[in-house]
């Protein structure tokens, strides 16, 4: 498949079909923000150097690592632009999933996914817009879609800020209510960004097979220098092990379930962009396990070696 047949493909959508997105994303913001408490945000002031540099290294390394990438492999500009949404989303309960596996620092990561989550409103479709602006392929893209700045980030923003802010209340003034929705919409926010993925992956099948050539090499080297940027970034700032394994998985896990949305209700559906956030979606979770066995087993190798040489 070549580049211009990529750019040029779409996932049509009716007005119906925007609506249910539109909604399903209120629904997905609206339950992250029933699991943040005041407690997860308390660390900032307790320690404001590993907080800040974690958040950092996510919001403001990641994107740049992108765009560097994006410069050195000028992908397809559809694929670019996927690159650089999934680059702008905040990170997502899996990050912190995993860190529990992987014996990391939990509640570090917890308070990393607070903060990604609460900015997101502002800080992705601001940092969607000003780094594919900043590529003039992907820049071309935008303008031949007709995406007006300030209609996206106004519309963008209170899609993300206004059920954040709702459920954030929620969770603060009447906490058992809070508890309780959250059990009952924690496995439909689950169903979604399964569903998501999924109908990324289906509707773009013909695209991630033919065009695999392109976009899985992208994915992966992409994912692994994401990880590799949060582990370098807790490894510069002197953090224990515990926080390094935590912050590899904050940076290179990411909610591309809200990039699906927001590509999906946003920026017509563009293809390859579509394609490379589903695709994504899939292979970061599994790299993210392959993550926590090698971790694990690190691990256990350490503890048979110590054993060893107390003669046990």
């Amino acid at each position: 498949m070549s580049e211009g047949v990529l750019d040029g493909l779409s996932v049509e959508l009716s007005p119906a079909f925007q609506g249910v997105m539109s909604i399903s994303l209120v629904v997905m913001m609206f339950t992250v923000a029933l699991g943040l408490r005041v407690a997860d945000f308390r660390a900032i002031g307790k320690e404001p150097r590993a907080i800040l540099g974690g958040a950092a290294a996510q919001l403001i390394g990641l994107p740049v690592l992108t765009f560097g990438l994006v410069l050195l492999l000028a992908p397809p500009p559809s694929v670019a632009l996927g690159m650089f949404v999934i680059a702008s989303c905040p990170g997502g309960n899996v990050s912190n999933a995993l860190t529990l596996f992987a014996r990391g620092d939990t509640a570090y990561s917890v308070s990393l996914t607070a903060i990604s989550s609460t900015t997101a409103a502002i800080l992705t479709p601001v940092s969607i817009l000003f780094w594919s602006n900043l590529y003039g392929p992907t820049a071309a893209l935008i303008h031949e879609l007709d995406i007006g700045p300030l209609p996206f980030l106004v519309q963008t923003a209170l899609l993300l800020g206004l059920p954040l802010a709702a459920g954030m209340l929620t969770a603060e003034r009447f906490p058992e209510i809070a508890e309780r929705l959250r059990i009952v919409m924690q496995p439909i926010a689950l169903a979604i960004l399964v569903g998501l993925i999924v109908v990324g992956v289906w509707s773009n099948l013909d695209v991630i097979l033919e065009g695999g050539s392109i976009i899985f090499p992208i994915v992966a080297v992409h994912n692994a220098l994401a990880f590799l940027t949060g582990g370098l970034a807790a490894w510069l700032l002197s953090f224990p092990v515990g926080r390094i394994r935590s912050l590899t998985f904050e940076v290179g896990i990411q909610n591309t379930g809200l990039g699906l949305l927001i590509l999906l209700a946003q920026f017509d559906g563009s293809g390859g962009a579509v394609a490379i956030t589903a695709l994504w979606g899939v292979w970061h979770i599994i790299a993210g396990f392959i993550l926590v066995l090698g971790f694990r087993s690190w691990d256990y190798l350490a503890k048979r070696r110590d054993q060893t040489a107390n003669g046990k």
